[in-house]
Parts: structure tokens; C-alpha cells; sequence
């Protein structure tokens, strides 16, 4: 299996089990959706969900990055953890 699709597919598995905490969440596959859309956080870094993308992939994600990866749909997300990943090599 490709090195991308076993990063999607243990970020998908993440994903799926934080966005159905929120029964009003959509499965858009928008990174958001691990967070309450109605009732958003007002600090991503230090949530239950960053702490588990971090330790999956033995990662640290600042704060920025958070955001970004917030804003972003799984697809952009498997990327850049891979990218950051890579960076850490």
C-alpha cells in the first residue's frame, strides 16, 4: 500500500471517530468537522484531536499548522502530515 493512502487512511480513522462526537457535523471530510461546528474552540493546539494526529505520526504540530490543517479537507490534511513527516526525517 502506497505510504499517502496508509497516512489517509489512519487520519480518516481519527477523523471518524472525533466528527462523531458531533451528531450535527457532516461526514464533508472537512478537518473541522473532528470539532464542534456549532460551538467551535477557540485554540486548536492542545485538543484531544491534535494530541492524537501528533502521536500517530509521531509529529509535533505548532500552532499555525493547526489552523491549517483545520481549514483543510482530509486529502490536503494526509498531505501535509506527510509532508511534516518528511521535514522531520
Amino acid at each position: 500500500m502506497e505510504k499517502k493512502q496508509i497516512t489517509y487512511d489512519k487520519l480518516y480513522s481519527i477523523y471518524q471517530k472525533h466528527r462523531k462526537k458531533y451528531k450535527g457535523n457532516p461526514d464533508s471530510k472537512q478537518m473541522c468537522c473532528m470539532w464542534s461546528t456549532s460551538n467551535p474552540p477557540d485554540e486548536i493546539e492542545g485538543t484531544k484531536q491534535i494530541f492524537e494526529i501528533e502521536n500517530t505520526f509521531d509529529i509535533s504540530i505548532d500552532d499555525d499548522t493547526c489552523y491549517l490543517l483545520y481549514d483543510m479537507d482530509l486529502d490536503e490534511a494526509a498531505l501535509k502530515i506527510e509532508e511534516m513527516i518528511n521535514q522531520q526525517c
